[in-house]
């Protein structure tokens, strides 16, 4: 489901649209067909000891059981999208790829115990899933169809429980986060140590190969210390990614639009460029806003624009011709602030924006210059 209905689908880089649930978009990234060739392959002697003489049949047969397995996957996903909607926060889209699956959430949690419930969700499904699976092993005895539970019920169980390791990008990092939070009342002090929860797990995946051939004599090979290195480098590039992110979070509170609006000049749309200009430089304003005959405000000068318009021909050239069209996203309220100022500029990316007051009344120009000067001086302090 997408947060504001005019806004084009979100289609993540080398990813297809399959489909729609409940209104939020599902893409397959291209590394879901490495996977499922992987498990195809892999699975081919174990499909020929069950059901010999399938031939290249047991390919196709191992491909199956990776659709049944991202299938659950999907259900995992499916459950944090669900949740995420039930508190009004907007679910953009759910990914299925290598490693597993994402979903893809515009706004944060406003509480703790949302954070918990959004996050411990997917696991709960994937362990019931798992259950359910294991259940089912007393209906189907023997054949293809035992062994796709069989695998089915420990894929979810083992998804289930590794997802509760608190660390971040885990889904046990995000309860952890909550509960830091909870306790210090502080999101980004949540965030830092749910990250470094997720730095010590992406340690220990590196060590476990290591670990399990020497302390419990299981037979490693490449593969396993392979597979060990990728996931360790998921693990540390999501928490240290989130780090980061909490870091620049921790800065945004000093962003408000109000204190960096420009004043603004607003002008007749057949006016000559040049005189809207001497008008604005005489009343000392940063910002040219365009009316329409009918009063109503249709247009924004930006500074882009009016360089770009050389001088001697700025007389001659009517100021509605340089000015952008306002769209919705171009009016923003006076009073945002924050990590709802930046994301209400990133949905309609743009060099400045109208200001308004609750009432509608112009207050002023906000240029996306004058947002990242701040920003900057924010950083530095």
């Amino acid at each position: 489901m997408a947060a504001d209905q005019n806004r084009p689908p979100s289609h993540p880089p080398g990813s297809f649209r399959v489909g729609s649930i409940g209104g939020v978009d599902v893409y397959v990234k291209a590394s879901w067909f490495l996977v499922a060739a992987m498990i195809a392959f892999l699975l081919a002697p174990r499909v020929e000891q069950v059901e010999p003489g399938l031939g290249p049949l047991k390919y196709v047969a191992g491909l199956a059981f990776a659709v049944l397995l991202y299938l659950s996957i999907l259900f995992h996903e499916m459950s944090h999208a669900l949740m995420a909607r039930r508190f009004g926060l907007p679910v953009r889209s759910i990914s299925l790829e290598f490693l597993g699956g994402s979903t893809e959430i515009e706004t944060e949690p406003a509480t703790p115990g949302q954070e918990f419930k959004v996050a411990v969700v997917g696991p709960l499904t994937s362990i019931a899933l798992g259950i359910v699976a294991l259940a089912s092993l007393v209906v189907f005895r023997e054949g293809l169809t035992r062994m796709a539970f069989e695998g089915l019920a420990a894929a979810n169980l083992l998804l289930g429980v590794l997802n509760l390791v608190p660390g971040l990008p885990l889904d046990g990092g995000r309860v952890l986060r909550a509960a830091v939070w909870r306790i210090s009342g502080n999101v980004h002090d949540g965030t830092v140590v749910a990250a470094w929860g997720g730095r010590v797990a992406a340690l220990l995946a590196l060590l476990w190969p290591a670990v399990a051939r020497s302390v419990f004599d299981v037979q490693t090979t490449v593969v396993d210390y392979l597979f060990a290195c990728i996931i360790a480098g998921f693990l540390w590039a999501g928490a240290t990614a989130s780090m980061t992110s909490a870091k620049i979070r921790r800065r945004l509170p000093a962003l408000r639009a109000r204190p960096l609006a420009r004043r603004v000049v607003a002008v007749p749309e057949d006016l000559p460029t040049a005189e809207a200009v001497r008008r604005a430089q005489e009343a000392g304003a940063g910002g040219l806003l365009v009316l329409s005959s009918a009063g109503e405000a249709t247009g924004i000068v930006s500074e882009a624009a009016l360089t770009s318009t050389p001088e001697d021909r700025r007389a001659w050239v009517p100021v509605s011709t340089i000015a952008r069209s306002l769209q919705d996203g171009l009016v923003l309220p006076a009073d945002l602030s924050g990590e709802d100022l930046v994301r209400a500029m990133a949905r309609t990316p743009a060099s400045e924006y109208l200001l308004v007051e609750p009432d509608g009344a112009i207050y002023g120009l906000l240029a996306t210059a004058d947002v990242d000067a701040a920003f900057e001086a924010a950083s530095r302090r």
